[in-house]
């Protein structure tokens, strides 16, 4: 969603518009989002806010899928140490994982944390090498911001991989985890859904190995240079949701 329907805290153009397109012609949507920060019902409040009241069920954040995913890698009721907001520490507790802040954690559970310190790279590193699983919400290396492009979620695994040697597992797009989650939510053939999003790395590959269509918008990180340099293109390319809207009302 960051990039596509808001930027930092505010609203992109065409957000009510573009929901009120969606319901209009009745075309089911999952807002599958990488943003780890919030529970799916803070992005429900966020977007009614906006004008664009969005069903609990109708959202999953990588926070969500990286706790369920996370049962397939320690037992339910494991300690977990969490970089996080509430988005990762909420999903984790659902899941019966009991949230440690020292030693013997079974995993270390990164997502963004706008206030991550170093003491905390510290402890998930030595949790780490002394055999904790890792395992990354999302790879985002950026984060769009109202005064620019910022570090994201990548930035945080990348300290710690370098400081450990061991690379993350990550849940969020581009693996197809999250997207698989969306795609079972939406019950819908893989040949009429299409994955919506600003980031080629993210979104776009993401949408290519789960085998839907893909749409970029331009409202978000990705800089024409960037997509022309692109091994991987998407299906279509679009200013934002209005020329989308636009286009596909046109069509």
């Amino acid at each position: 969603m960051d990039g596509v329907l808001w930027r930092g805290s505010e609203a992109l153009p065409g957000i009510t518009d573009f929901f009120a397109f969606l319901r209009r012609r009745g075309i089911r949507f999952v807002l599958a989002t990488n943003n780890a920060s919030r529970t799916e019902a803070q992005v429900a409040e966020r977007l009614a806010s906006y004008g664009a009241p969005v069903a609990i069920e109708e959202i999953v954040t990588s926070s969500t899928a990286t706790a369920e995913h996370l049962t397939s890698l320690v037992p339910r009721g494991s300690r977990v140490y969490a970089i996080g907001m509430d988005g990762v520490r909420e999903a984790l507790a659902k899941q019966g994982f009991v949230l440690s802040e020292g030693d013997g954690a079974a995993a270390v559970v990164v997502g963004i944390d706008w206030h991550v310190t170093y003491e905390q790279l510290k402890r998930a590193s030595l949790l780490i090498r002394a055999g904790a699983k890792f395992v990354g919400t999302n790879p985002d290396a950026t984060y769009p911001a109202p005064e620019g492009i910022i570090p994201g979620n990548g930035a945080l695994l990348a300290a710690i991989e370098t400081a450990t040697g061991v690379q993350p597992i990550v849940v969020g797009k581009p693996e197809p985890i999250l997207y698989q989650q969306a795609i079972h939510r939406l019950g819908t053939p893989l040949d009429a859904i299409a994955a919506l999003g600003d980031r080629l790395e993210t979104d776009i590959l993401g949408g290519i190995r789960a085998g839907v269509k893909t749409i970029l918008v331009m409202s978000g990180v990705t800089t024409p240079e960037q997509l022309a340099a692109s091994a991987y293109r998407p299906d279509w390319v679009f200013e934002d949701i209005l020329d989308l809207m636009k286009h596909w009302e046109d069509q």
